[in-house]
């Protein structure tokens, strides 16, 4: 009977294996490891909100230059963006070619960060959270402690973390307003207030969600959700990707002597 017992739980225990996957790495204090490498697929990374594909710039580039249609990861369908805010995002739109930051080769900005078309690290500690970001060499640092408020604006904000359950729950603050989500034109300002979301449903998926509010260009607060996937590939790992040299003519061009 008692062996009988054993057999079941055992089949149960292989059953919910099955069905959930690999039980989710978990530190010392029980809490969620994340620590690994991690990529979004999709294509928030041109538009953030659902588009058709559609030419590029340069018709040189052929179907190379060309933009892949994509299901946006905006709920409800678009940013509630104010009049004069949506008119601003037609501008960026239109002078993308010099005005979008990821073309410049600045810092990406949170969230932008998570869902280009780089891969990102995760490192945890007992007391904070690193993320390194292949792009731009960009990163920042979560800090779990006691909350500290920023010193300056800066690209990535100022990150401050607590759980909540087994959720990573990101505050971010003290952004310098420069970033835009995506190559769309879709923007944010100093006023910007970033709060993240990190939950692990597996060991190789976090479910990534971000609650933005700025009363200065968007009519309510809106949330974006998409999915970070785990690589790992034999040798996966995070390279360098340092883009200024790619820029500076960009950048700097017309300030050259004549």
């Amino acid at each position: 009977m008692l062996a009988s017992s054993v057999f079941f739980l055992a089949l149960a225990h292989a059953q919910t294996q099955a069905r959930t996957g690999p039980q989710i790495p978990r530190m010392p204090d029980g809490k969620p490891n994340f620590t690994g490498l991690w990529q979004a697929l999709g294509t928030a990374y041109w538009d953030i909100q659902d588009h058709s594909a559609h030419a590029g710039q340069f018709f040189q580039l052929g179907a190379t230059g060309a933009e892949p249609a994509g299901q946006g990861i905006v709920q409800g369908g678009e940013i509630p963006y104010t009049p004069a805010a949506l008119k601003q995002q037609q501008e960026n739109l239109k002078n993308r070619m010099k005005l979008d930051p990821e073309i410049k080769c600045y810092m990406p900005g949170i969230p932008r960060a998570n869902y280009m078309a780089f891969p990102f690290q995760i490192i945890q500690s007992q007391k904070d959270i690193a993320f390194a970001y292949e792009y731009a060499t960009a990163n920042r640092v979560v800090n779990m402690g006691k909350f500290q408020p920023g010193s300056v604006d800066t690209w990535m904000g100022t990150s401050n973390g607590h759980w909540e359950g087994d959720t990573l729950v990101v505050d971010v603050a003290d952004l310098n307003g420069n970033s835009w989500y995506d190559r769309s034109g879709n923007f944010q300002t100093e006023n910007t207030h970033v709060i993240e979301r990190f939950t692990m449903p597996d060991a190789d998926h976090i479910n990534y969600e971000a609650t933005i509010e700025d009363k200065t260009i968007y009519t309510r607060p809106w949330k974006i959700a998409t999915v970070l996937y785990r690589r790992k590939e034999k040798g996966a790992q995070l390279n360098e990707f340092k883009c200024v040299e790619y820029a500076e003519e960009l950048i700097y061009g017309d300030l050259r002597k004549k």
